[in-house]
């Protein structure tokens, strides 16, 4: 017969392997991260391909183009929903400069990647943006798609300037249409946080990158 021992030593080895699974269903959910370069949500019909016109979005207040973008009859309609819900919001930067907040960024690299991280211990995409424009004064949402709301919209990219954010789509799965973002510093490159690498410099004409890119805004006018 077990004695009261056992059956205590019994329950609590049922209650850790609960926290276990629990954990590990955590974990799970948090894989999902800006950076991940996972399969592409789903885009409707399936018919996304890159147009020599780009896409034209049309609003009450705004008219987009943005030219050869890959996005989807799907996205395309989210796009409408995300201008709808309001677009170009200025930003106080004071008297910071584009340079600074780059020289900012770029003690960050090397920093590993983690979900919802703002220090310099582990960040994720949107994290490293809010910690670096936070550092000089400068409150932006920690949200990819809610940062993009804020400078005014560059849709072609030989037009982007050193400190502009840049924004990219279908990095991983989500309902969300803007799901990376990152800082551009110039010479065709940009500053972000991969999962993979942490806080990296990275090529826009990188062929995964290209082709998820969106535009970008430009926050120090």
């Amino acid at each position: 017969m077990a004695s009261e021992a056992d059956i205590r030593s019994g329950i609590q080895l049922k209650e850790l392997r609960l926290i276990f699974v629990f954990l590990a269903v955590a974990m799970l959910l948090l894989a999902g991260s800006c950076s991940r370069r996972a399969v592409p949500a789903d885009s409707g019909n399936g018919n996304s391909g890159r147009s020599a016109g780009g896409v034209l979005i049309k609003t009450p207040e705004f008219s987009l183009r943005i030219p050869d973008v890959s996005i989807s009859p799907s996205e395309t309609k989210r796009l409408e929903q995300f201008m709808n819900a309001g677009i170009e919001r200025s930003v106080g930067t004071g008297t910071v400069s584009p340079a600074a907040i780059i020289g900012t960024a770029r003690e960050y690299l090397g920093v590993p990647h983690c979900m919802g991280g703002t220090t310099e211990k582990c960040t994720d995409c949107s994290g490293l943006i809010f910690r670096v424009f936070a550092t000089h004064g400068i409150i932006l949402p920690h949200n990819s798609e809610e940062q993009a709301r804020y400078g005014r919209i560059i849709t072609e990219r030989e037009l982007l300037m050193p400190g502009d954010l840049v924004f990219f789509v279908r990095t991983y799965n989500t309902s969300r249409l803007i799901t990376h973002s990152g800082i551009f510093i110039g010479e065709g490159r940009f500053i972000h946080t991969s999962s993979s690498q942490g806080v990296t410099i990275t090529p826009l004409d990188d062929p995964y990158w290209k082709d998820r890119y969106l535009f970008g805004t430009r926050i120090f006018e």
